[in-house]
C-alpha cells in the first residue's frame, strides 16, 4: 500500500516546551498578596535584647563609662574602690587605663556604654583595652 504524502506533510509536531504562563500568574498573585498585607513590625524601631546575668561579676576590676555626650569616665570598683573621676579625652583614658592596668594587672576591665553613647566608641575603647594587652575585657549590663 502507497502512503498518501498530502497526510504525512499535515501531521502536526509535538511541542517540547514547558508553558510558563500559569507560573506567571501565580506569581502575580503572590506579589500582590505581599504588597497588599501590611508588615506587622514597624521597621524604624529595633527592639534592643536584654542581657542576663550568667555569672557574678568580678570582686574587683576597672570600670570605664561613657556617657551620652562622649563624656568619659574611669575608676575602680571592688574592695578598695575608687570613685569614678571625669576624663577630659580618650587620650587621658587611655593614658589612665594603661596606668591602672600597670597598678593592677589583674583586674578585668568592664566598660559600661549608656543608650545614647555611639557604638563606635565602644567598640573603639574595647579595641584599644586589647591592643594595651589587657586580656578580660567586658561589657557591663543592666
Amino acid at each position: 500500500m502507497a502512503f498518501n504524502s498530502s497526510l504525512r506533510g499535515s501531521r502536526r509536531k509535538l511541542k517540547s516546551e514547558i508553558n510558563v504562563v500559569p507560573y506567571i500568574d501565580v506569581m502575580l498573585v503572590l506579589l500582590i498578596i505581599f504588597m497588599a498585607v501590611p508588615p506587622t513590625q514597624n521597621p524604624s524601631e529595633i527592639k534592643l535584647p536584654s542581657a542576663e546575668r550568667s555569672t557574678a561579676p568580678p570582686d574587683d576590676y576597672i570600670q570605664v563609662a561613657i556617657k551620652e555626650n562622649a563624656q568619659l569616665q574611669i575608676g575602680i570598683t571592688g574592695k578598695n574602690p575608687q570613685p569614678l573621676e571625669d576624663v577630659s579625652s580618650r587620650s587621658t583614658l587611655v593614658t589612665r587605663l594603661r596606668d591602672l592596668h600597670a597598678e593592677h594587672p589583674d583586674y578585668p576591665v568592664l566598660i559600661a556604654g549608656d543608650r545614647d553613647s555611639k557604638y563606635d566608641d565602644v567598640i573603639q575603647l574595647i579595641s584599644e583595652a586589647k591592643k594595651m594587652g589587657i586580656n578580660r575585657v567586658g561589657l557591663a549590663t543592666k
